[in-house]
């Protein structure tokens, strides 16, 4: 198993994880990299190379046990590793986010949110605290991931104050480029970006 993986494995992993775990229980009990990778339309040689670093348990002619590849992959992913966050910004996106119970099932656990609030407030049973309590209670809460849903325009400054509070990892939705230290990790989710791929590639599909 290798420690060194590209970003591009890293985001193909959660694809084989969810096809193995959808399979049916009468399914058989081992499964080999060809057989995802024609099940989800992908180069087989890659999908083995992707379960080869970080899985060790692959036999010739044989496989994976389908058992040990999830629970490998789990392991390697982080989902059996549940880790807190919170949101800031509690308007439609983190409430929808908030309220999202199936981030357990990848090893996430958001807490509650933050939102231009006089007092906390109570939705769907969990609290979205007033913006100034963010960097008490995440360092209470021993917070290392932050998701922010604020407008671009506020995007910044809430990034720095979620570094400040001792957030490592940051889940951005804003469509703005944010700076951090080093060692901060941010992840950018662009919905303008992914429409933009999505639009090409129908006008292309389109024009044939």
């Amino acid at each position: 198993m290798s420690s060194n993986i590209s970003k591009q494995t890293l985001q193909r992993l959660p694809l084989y994880l969810s096809y193995i775990k959808a399979l049916p229980a009468d399914a058989p009990k081992n499964i080999s990299a060809t057989m995802i990778a024609e099940a989800l339309q992908l180069n087989d040689v890659q999908v083995r190379k992707d379960l080869a670093s970080v899985s060790s348990s692959g036999k010739p002619k044989v496989g994976y046990s389908v058992k040990d590849l999830i629970a490998e992959l789990e392991s390697f992913l982080g989902y059996d590793n549940v880790d807190d966050a919170i949101i800031v910004g509690a308007g439609s996106l983190g409430k929808a986010l908030l309220n999202y119970g199936g981030f357990k099932e990848y090893g996430l656990n958001i807490l509650a949110a933050f939102d231009l609030c006089s007092e906390p407030e109570e939705f769907q049973g969990k609290t979205v605290f007033p913006i100034e309590q963010l960097e008490t209670v995440c360092r209470r809460m021993n917070i290392r991931i932050g998701i922010i849903t604020v407008p671009a325009s506020n995007a910044q400054e809430i990034c720095d104050n979620l570094v400040k509070s001792g957030v490592r990892a940051i889940w951005n939705f804003a469509p703005v480029h944010l700076v951090v230290p080093e060692g901060i990790l941010v992840q950018n989710e662009n919905m303008a970006s992914s429409l933009a791929l999505l639009s090409n590639h129908l006008r292309e599909e389109l024009k044939r």
